[in-house]
């Protein structure tokens, strides 16, 4: 982006959505926050402001977004916060859909539209592929998450038709020691009772937050549409990756968790979808487009986003 541009941001609470803004106001980019309610007195970041909106009933407060060069579209219910009942998997489904085609349709309609919403999506769109490495041509799965992810890239159509210029952000696992997946993983590694899950022999695809933000600010400024895998260039399986974060915080990792211990816990629909779905995603759009990746392989990822020196 030159000079001083003006992003509006839902999902700006998340993990990657703050260190988005975090970003953006750093460099004196204007951040506008779509938000559920109202932010605390004082709580607004420096250079942020926020407009309202309420996906469930339909309301946005589309004045507030006259205007805006970009908009980056990463809000919806988290995938793993709750057992997956009918409920649950509605409010995971609703959320992404009612809420991306609300903003698409308002975008649309303004006198002022931005030039690029960049929508957020997920690898979970390709479902389960075992062993073939995958790129953006490749088909939708057929369970649940990618149906969910067929809809939701789906219901920005009306942007598209405006002329709005719409890239989807299909994220795999996003490395943090703030949260997501890895957070949650930290505890039991670093008392030294992680390992595998199950087999460990299903493909996790990564990448860094650092990089996650890189590459969203990456699609805003580049004339990329369409679907585009957020993943580092190397996947690894689950067995690799549970070996390179033991190395990373020098703590062994000798204790498999078994997967039908993990689905009584989760859920068998959850856990199978969360954590032994194996999908070897590949950025290819990403690369063809000259984004280069500040952490391409795991260990280096991981030892930059805990803090910790890259084991040797």
């Amino acid at each position: 982006m030159d000079g001083r541009a003006r992003v509006a941001v839902t999902g700006a609470t998340g993990l990657i959505g703050r260190a988005l803004v975090e970003s953006l106001t750093a460099e004196g980019h204007a951040v506008t926050r779509i938000l559920r309610r109202p932010p605390d007195p004082g709580a607004d970041p420096d250079g942020t402001d926020h407009v309202l909106w309420d996906p469930a009933t339909g309301h946005i407060d589309a004045a507030g977004l006259e205007g805006v060069d970009a908009v980056v579209h990463l809000a919806g219910e988290p995938i793993a916060s709750h057992r997956w009942t009918d409920e649950q998997k509605a409010r995971i489904r609703d959320s992404r859909v009612a809420g991306t085609r609300l903003l698409a349709r308002t975008l649309a309609r303004l006198d002022q539209p931005p030039r690029v919403l960049v929508s957020g999506s997920a690898i979970g769109v390709y479902g389960d592929r075992g062993d073939d490495p995958i790129d953006e041509t490749a088909p939708p799965g057929d369970d649940f998450l990618a149906q969910v992810c067929v809809e939701w890239e789906g219901a920005t159509e009306e942007a598209a038709d405006a002329g709005i210029r719409v890239a989807h952000a299909r994220t795999g696992i996003v490395l943090s020691g703030r949260g997501g997946a890895l957070a949650r993983m930290l505890p039991l590694f670093r008392l030294g009772l992680g390992g595998r899950l199950g087999s460990g022999r299903q493909w996790w695809s990564w990448i860094s937050l650092t990089d996650e933000v890189a590459a969203l600010r990456w699609l805003v400024d580049h004339d990329v549409a369409g679907p585009v895998n957020l993943t580092a260039p190397r996947p690894v399986t689950n067995a690799e990756f549970t070996r390179t974060l033991a190395r990373v915080l020098r703590r062994p990792a000798l204790v498999p968790a078994p997967r039908f211990a993990l689905g009584l816990v989760l859920g068998r629909e959850l856990a199978d979808a969360l954590l032994f779905t194996s999908a070897r995603v590949l950025p290819v759009r990403l690369a063809e487009s000259g984004f280069s990746f500040a952490h391409d392989d795991l260990a280096t990822a991981l030892a930059a986003e805990l803090g910790r020196p890259v084991p040797t």
